[in-house]
């Protein structure tokens, strides 16, 4: 196989990659473009990858930052705790942001999907100071979701509730069939018969190793335990900053919830859309979501 390096890089023309130590880890950061900065957080099963349909438009206003989550591509893979601490979204939300700091910007906005925008709402809850608008793409809070499943929630979502099995029941399975799995999930949850590049594609197959998998599992295990008593302690705190919500309209989110009325709950200044597409908006539907975050993060830069 091809360096990895080089493989991702050319989906980003004109980026650098850097290896970035904070927390005792290395996390994986594309970097590029000139302007305000701008945080980018992939999902499940993705990594920064997943951003290349729409990072060149947005290089030519904003300073990109795409990183790997803990746990996920090539960032660090840290040791679990029996509490699952090491992959709450607290603590992938403060490796962010001393991410962020490491690269000399002390407030930025934040781009997200999926596992990413999970974070990017703890980090907003924990670092309101730092963030200067935010993209929720595609998900509702996580307390939401476990709050609401029914019989084809459940059936959709089913690797919620695989991957928080005890270890190493989910990983042993999982691991046997990694591309099927990986498949299921990425078509299976995309209303396009095959939005994704090929490019892309093989990265997010060759990073979905053991050490991947293992640490995906503590991520929604995390979800499932101490994230949930994380967010019921936060339960009347509000997002502060200007809040986007993007969501598909044959997503989970967009069948199962009203995401615009659930975030106007959760934050303070809320706006957003639904797209007709499948959970992998970015990706399916790339120039909309383009003009979406052009449009609600452009105009903050053109006033600063």
């Amino acid at each position: 196989m091809a360096d990895q390096k080089t493989n991702t890089l050319s989906l980003f023309p004109g980026f650098r990659e850097e290896m970035i130590n904070v927390s005792g880890g290395d996390v994986r950061a594309v970097i590029g473009g000139k302007g305000p900065p701008l945080l980018m957080l992939h999902g499940h099963p993705q990594t920064l990858a997943m951003w290349h349909k729409i990072a060149g438009g947005l290089a030519q206003h904003f300073t990109l930052v795409l990183t790997d989550l803990r746990g996920y591509g090539k960032s660090w893979k840290p040791e679990s705790t029996a509490d699952h601490t090491p992959y709450t979204k607290r603590e992938s939300a403060r490796e962010q942001v001393a991410v962020m700091e490491r690269l000399g910007f002390t407030r930025f906005g934040v781009v997200s999907h999926d596992r990413g925008a999970r974070v990017a709402h703890r980090m907003a809850l924990d670092w309101p100071d730092r963030l200067t608008r935010l993209t929720l793409i595609d998900i509702v809070p996580t307390a939401t979701m476990y709050a609401n499943v029914t019989r084809e929630f459940a059936t959709t979502l089913y690797h919620w509730f695989l991957t928080i099995q005890p270890y190493p029941f989910p990983e042993r399975l999982i691991g046997g069939c990694r591309d099927v799995y990986l498949d299921a999930i990425l078509f299976g949850l995309s209303s396009h018969a095959h939005p994704f590049n090929e490019q892309a594609l093989a990265e997010y197959r060759a990073c979905y190793t053991d050490a991947s998998i293992h640490a995906m599992c503590e991520d929604y295990r995390a979800g499932a335990t101490t994230d949930l008593a994380l967010d019921a302690s936060d339960r009347e705190s509000r997002i502060a900053c200007p809040t986007q919500v993007i969501w598909g309209k044959h997503s989970p989110a967009g069948r199962f919830f009203e995401p615009l009325a659930v975030w106007r709950d959760k934050a303070l200044d809320v706006t957003g859309r639904e797209l007709a597409c499948g959970h992998f908006v970015p990706e399916e539907m790339p120039e909309e979501v383009l003009a979406e975050l052009m449009q609600f993060h452009g105009g903050a830069a053109q006033r600063r």
